[in-house]
């Protein structure tokens, strides 16, 4: 896709979305008042916006590669603050999803000479840790499905983890001004699922 298909679709949007909802659009002129806001990753098969079926002006969105949280970063604490603090929404939720490439990198070290990736992922090395320590990764390409599954489900868990070493969500849900919620995406059959924080992993029977 280049630019000019961009621009054909945009063309698109404008003759048919928003000239047939134009008033909608322009109360947005007036401002933003989402109820939730979410993390999620820049994979570009998963758009919370459409697996939502959300209008503009609904989701507070920050995507990044792997949905993941690092405590006491600038770009996620600048959007957590005018989320809660300024818009004042009242659910946050990160979201994960079924074949994440970043999880798999993690996963398999597959890095090569990257200058950045390395660096982030290991704000999910824990999760990795915890799903490795359940369960080895399988030979079965079946079940590494399930393994890689596993381990994208529970680095949400600890991405809420994560959420909560900044003040201002500790504060919130203390509070009880704020929900925050785990969600994962299954690209297979596009169902949202909620990430129960304290369900253990599936074990397979087969790893000590």
């Amino acid at each position: 896709m280049g630019i000019e298909k961009l621009l054909e679709g945009n063309n698109h949007f404008v003759e048919y979305e928003f000239s047939e909802n134009i008033e909608y659009y322009k109360e947005l002129l007036k401002g933003q008042s989402p109820h939730v806001m979410m993390i999620s990753c820049c994979d570009s098969r998963v758009a919370p916006e459409i697996t939502c079926h959300a209008k503009p002006g609904e989701i507070f969105v920050h995507r990044n590669i792997g949905n993941i949280v690092p405590p006491g970063d600038w770009n996620v604490g600048t959007f957590l603050e005018y989320g809660i603090g300024h818009l004042h929404v009242d659910t946050l939720v990160v979201c994960g999803h079924e074949g994440c490439g970043a999880m798999h990198a993690l996963a398999h070290r597959h890095c090569g000479d990257d200058a950045f990736i390395p660096g982030w992922l290991r704000h999910a090395q824990p999760a990795l840790a915890t799903v490795t320590e359940k369960n080895p990764y399988p030979d079965d390409p079946e079940k590494a499905k399930e393994w890689q599954s596993n381990l994208e489900i529970e680095n949400v868990r600890l991405q809420l983890k994560h959420l909560r070493t900044y003040k201002i969500v500790r504060d919130s849900e203390r509070e009880g001004k704020l929900r925050v919620i785990g969600l994962y995406y299954r690209i297979s059959d596009a169902k949202l699922e909620v990430v129960d924080p304290g369900k253990p992993l599936k074990h397979d029977g087969k790893s000590s």
